[in-house]
């Protein structure tokens, strides 16, 4: 069994709304096996050549920074991601028990890639401005063993509170402030079987990959109900995918099915990041 299931035992959902609330990241230390990650890279690796074949199959996140987005069962081993214990239990604890996948993709800086401006992925909901209340969640499994030239993410921890009015597009805060958040910065080194989950409003970055290998980390999007994310991803299962999927895992996703997939052509850039 790919899964290991030593984590299957209860987890502290007040340590995880701890985490999410205060440094907005958590993590979880060898959820899967590294043949389960192997795997994985495998599948990451054919469908980012597959998108680079054809016109908007991957965008720009930056100089030799690419990002795609896939359909669940281009990754064979999605079930065992989303029905992980842990994935499971940050979901329903931060966005409630019907919960939504809205994206599965993944970010890779590839050597030469160079360092990102501070942002957020995209502008705060009015849930979290008002209410201090996250809407979305986003996951994220590396495929290496993460080494400072690879990189590595970067993250000013607490940030998800700030509310952005005043950042370009809501979403790039000013060089200005860049001080403040190199003042918190926070660089992650996670290994292959690793998991983390995040608010994707945290403001983080991509630093420079002065390695000689590529740093693919797979992105799993999941949205409270009503969070509206699913709108800019284009998600969908074939109806013999769908009939092998558990129950556990149809009730969030609500997602078209369809007789055969259709390459999904990404829909949209990131100017603030190209140009970073």
């Amino acid at each position: 069994m790919s899964l290991d299931t030593t984590h299957s035992e209860r987890f502290d959902v007040d340590e995880i709304r701890r985490g999410l609330q205060t440094d907005g990241i958590i993590a979880c230390k060898g959820a899967f096996s590294r043949d389960w990650v192997q795997q994985l890279r495998e599948d990451v690796d054919a469908a980012f050549q597959e998108a680079r074949s054809r016109p908007g199959g991957a965008v720009g996140r930056g100089p030799n920074r690419w990002y795609v987005e896939i359909h669940p069962e281009d990754v064979r081993g999605f079930v065992d991601l989303v029905e992980h214990p842990w994935v499971r239990t940050v979901c329903e604890t931060m966005l409630g028990p019907d919960y939504q996948i809205v994206e599965v993709g993944f970010d890779t800086p590839f050597p030469g890639a160079k360092v990102q401006p501070w942002h957020r992925d995209f502008p705060s909901p009015p849930e979290t401005k008002n209410e201090r209340r996250l809407t979305s969640l986003a996951f994220n499994m590396t495929t290496v063993d993460t080494t400072d030239e690879m990189g590595p993410f970067e993250i000013a921890p607490g940030t998800q509170w700030e509310a952005g009015d005043d950042f370009d597009h809501e979403q790039f805060p000013p060089e200005s402030e860049y001080s403040r958040y190199e003042a918190l910065a926070q660089r992650k080194y996670p290994q292959m079987g690793d998991i983390s989950a995040r608010s994707a409003l945290t403001i983080h970055r991509g630093t420079p990959n002065r390695s000689q290998l590529p740093r693919p980390v797979l992105v799993l999007g999941v949205d409270a109900p009503g969070a509206g994310n699913d709108a800019h991803h284009d998600l969908a299962v074939t109806h013999g995918f769908w009939e092998q999927l558990p129950e556990s895992v149809r009730s969030h996703l609500s997602c078209p099915i369809v007789d055969e997939l259709q390459p999904i052509v990404q829909k949209h850039d990131i100017e603030g990041l190209v140009m970073g």
